[in-house]
C-alpha cells in the first residue's frame, strides 16, 4: 500500500472530542463526520484537507473515548494515513477495523512539517519526506493488518471471507 500527499501537522494528546466533536455524534454518516473532522482544533481543516492527504501527530494521538466517529472522520475526510509519535491503543485498533492505516515513527513527525508532500509504503514501512529528501523507517503492517486496511476495514474483509467461504463449500 502506497500512499502521497501533504503534509498536514498537529500537537500532541489530540484525544477524539477533538476529532470530531460530540455534538456531531447523532450521526454515523461518514461524509457528514468528515465535514467537522478536527473543527475545533482547525476549523478551516476539512476544506483544506485533499483526498490522499497525511495527517501528521505527536504522542498519544485518538486519546480519550473509544468511539469510532473519530478514525471514520479522518478517513472519510480524505486523509490516506495517519503518521504520530504514539497512538492511544484503543484508537490505533478502531483505525485498523475501519481500514485507515496509522504508523507510529517519533523520526518521521520530527522530520515532517506542515505542507510538506510525504510517500509512505507501508508494506515496507518507508516513509519519504519528498519536500527535504529525508527517509524514515516505521514498522510495517503484518499482513492480517495490510488485508484488512486493503479490504477498507475489518467488516468488509470479514463479509468477503464469508462469501468466499460459502462459494467454496
Amino acid at each position: 500500500m502506497k500512499f502521497e500527499g501533504n503534509a498536514h501537522r498537529y500537537g500532541r494528546d489530540i484525544d477524539t472530542d477533538v476529532i470530531i466533536p460530540a455534538r456531531y455524534l447523532t450521526t454515523t454518516v461518514p461524509e457528514e463526520l468528515a465535514k467537522h473532522c478536527l473543527e475545533d482544533l482547525d476549523p478551516a481543516f476539512a476544506s483544506k484537507v485533499e483526498p490522499g492527504d497525511i495527517l501528521v501527530a505527536e504522542e498519544n494521538f485518538g486519546c480519550g473515548s473509544s468511539r469510532e466517529h473519530a478514525p471514520i472522520s479522518i478517513k472519510a475526510a480524505g486523509v490516506s494515513v495517519v503518521i504520530a509519535k504514539s497512538f492511544a491503543r484503543i484508537f490505533y485498533r478502531n483505525a485498523i477495523n475501519i481500514g485507515l492505516p496509522i504508523m507510529e515513527c517519533a523520526e518521521a513527525v520530527d522530520g515532517i512539517k506542515a505542507g510538506d508532500r510525504v510517500a509512505v509504503d507501508a508494506d515496507t514501512g518507508t516513509i519519504a519526506n519528498l519536500t527535504t529528501g529525508q527517509v524514515f523507517h516505521a514498522q510495517p503492517f503484518p499482513d492480517f493488518i495490510q488485508e484488512i486496511i486493503a479490504y477498507g476495514g475489518l467488516i468488509p474483509r470479514t463479509k468477503a471471507l464469508l462469501s468466499r467461504d460459502r462459494a467454496a463449500s
